[in-house]
């Protein structure tokens, strides 16, 4: 058996396994964590756990520290700074007439990469746009497009038009889950949650409409190019 904690990062719904080291952390503490993208700062969603080592993935890692004020106020800085490049990201698709639908801008926790998640009906030559945007941004970007794939989001508390916001950014809400929140991201992430796909959030009214999903969300996606 080994003790692992489960990070999540933004509003995606895939858990990550960190080992703890000597930390006892708690449900909603902040980390700092390496991932595949660079060093991020996580929110813990699955207390100290003992798992089996044949259930965990490979190479996991330790956390490299419980996030400090300054930490967090990098993060929100960081979010700001979002805003700003989803603005700017949006004249520059309009600039260079492109058909493609911005739907976030992320920075990594070191900023060393921004990356914009879009959707398109086909294929997207975006390379005159990165440029365009590396000598804005002076980091490294990356442009992703995604579409409806294995993003997931517990259902709690969600109202129908943002149900339709999340379904056009391709999230996936699990409905009639109940009991502890940690056992059901623990089932999540083991792939044995139990769910009912007709439940629907709706205790903000029954009044359908269209809604779009803003630049705050954290989607995974296809990886369609980079530039250094």
């Amino acid at each position: 058996m080994k003790t692992v904690v489960g990070v999540r990062f933004r509003q995606a719904g895939k858990v990550h396994y960190y080992f703890p080291g000597s930390n006892k952390l708690s449900r909603g503490e902040h980390v700092i964590v390496n991932t595949a993208k660079g060093m991020e700062m996580g929110t813990v969603i699955l207390p100290n756990t003992e798992m089996k080592e044949e259930k965990l993935p490979e190479n996991i890692e330790k956390i490299i520290r419980i996030a400090t004020k300054e930490d967090e106020e990098k993060e929100s800085s960081n979010r700001e700074k979002e805003k700003e490049a989803f603005g700017i990201c949006k004249e520059k698709i309009r600039k260079h007439e492109l058909e493609m639908k911005l739907i976030a801008a992320e920075y990594t926790f070191d900023r060393n990469k921004l990356l914009f998640y879009f959707t398109a009906d086909g294929r997207v030559d975006f390379r005159e746009l990165v440029k365009d945007l590396a000598g804005v941004f002076r980091t490294r970007i990356e442009l992703r497009q995604i579409g409806v794939r294995d993003e997931t989001k517990i259902c709690g508390g969600i109202g129908m038009g943002a149900q339709v916001a999340l379904s056009d950014a391709g999230i996936q809400l699990y409905g009639g889950v109940k009991g502890s929140a940690d056992e059901a991201a623990k089932a999540l992430a083991e792939g044995k949650l139990s769910y009912d796909p007709d439940v629907k959030c709706d205790h903000h009214g029954h009044h359908e409409h269209e809604g779009h999903c803003g630049h705050h969300g954290h989607h995974q996606g296809e990886h369609c190019g980079h530039h250094q």
